[in-house]
């Protein structure tokens, strides 16, 4: 049998029982969500990488075939101890997510249930809909035998409509899980196109992509203290997108090492961001990057508004 999602060709028309919704994939930091919304759009369009609270904004992935379109909503990691202002404003737009939604699907690590993964249980439970758990990394397991009393004596303190079993990297699991979510959802037409995957422009894209290399090529708490803005996307006549980022960061020994040994590493994250948009955008990409400094971003609330970090 094959795991892998068959997403199909949908129909011209919807047909009477086409099922139409919004779903929410919410887990603690560094579950696996983002690369489970991947999966499930056969597109890579939420960043990942190692690192916890990778994701900063909700993240709209869409799923249409001949049965339904599911609106998928990545949302950031809901964690406790939110000390500064970047981390309440993460923790309020899971928040607003997850309030806005017909179905949600709370994504845990095999065999680990922790005080964040309860905490955000309780938020979820505040919500009047139905409740999907998701056990990822299922391959990664190592007593597996251990897995379903595990999950029993899970079900015995929580409420969920039912549970699916999934590695969102082998992309295994998924068709079962889609037809679990698809049956919950309200009977009603398409919202987006076909063809459509996301509401997020390249713009937006762009942006993500040199910030997932900064995610995947800096040391230690650096990454969490760089931000991403596109000051110019636009298209050339010579079919070239032209894409100008600025990477902000907040002391001046981070723009050093940002920009490294004879711009070593700042050539080299715009080397592989710029690969990942000319696959993404399927055209060439002429990306220019810059480094600067403005101290204390991460909790100037009118500064997270400019780089887009709202509810």
């Amino acid at each position: 049998m094959n795991d892998e999602i068959d997403l199909g060709t949908p129909a011209e028309l919807p047909h009477d029982d086409f099922r139409c919704g919004t779903v929410a994939l919410a887990g603690r930091p560094n579950v696996g969500k983002s690369t489970l919304l991947n999966a499930l759009i056969g597109f890579r369009l939420s960043i990942v990488s190692p690192r916890p609270q990778t994701t900063r904004h909700r993240i709209l992935g869409i799923a249409t075939s001949e049965a339904g379109q599911i609106m998928y909503v990545d949302t950031p990691g809901l964690h406790r101890g939110a000390k500064r202002a970047m981390n309440r404003s993460l923790n309020r737009a899971a928040r607003s997510a997850i309030s806005e939604v017909d179905l949600v699907v709370q994504v845990i690590e095999a065999g680990r249930w922790t005080d964040e993964d309860e905490a955000l249980y309780d938020a979820l439970v505040e919500q009047k809909v139905p409740r999907l758990l998701v056990i990822n990394k299922v391959d990664l397991a190592k007593e597996k035998a251990t897995m379903l009393p595990f999950v029993a004596e899970l079900m015995t303190r929580h409420s969920f409509d039912d549970v699916y079993y999934v590695s969102a990297l082998k992309e295994k699991g998924l068709k079962d899980l889609e037809a679990g979510i698809l049956k919950r959802l309200p009977v009603q037409p398409p919202v987006f196109g076909e063809d459509e995957i996301t509401d997020r422009s390249e713009r937006f894209l762009a942006a993500e992509m040199v910030r997932e290399q900064l995610m995947l090529r800096l040391d230690q708490e650096l990454p969490y203290a760089t931000t991403v803005e596109i000051e110019q996307f636009k298209d050339r006549e010579d079919g070239v997108a032209e894409i100008h980022a600025v990477i902000w960061v907040e002391r001046d020994g981070q723009k050093a090492i940002v920009i490294g040994n004879g711009g070593a590493q700042l050539k080299a994250i715009g080397t592989a961001a710029r690969r990942h948009m000319e696959r993404a955008f399927e055209r060439k990409v002429f990306l220019r990057l810059w480094v600067k400094v403005r101290e204390g971003w991460v909790d100037d609330e009118t500064m997270l508004k400019k780089f887009g970090y709202t509810d």
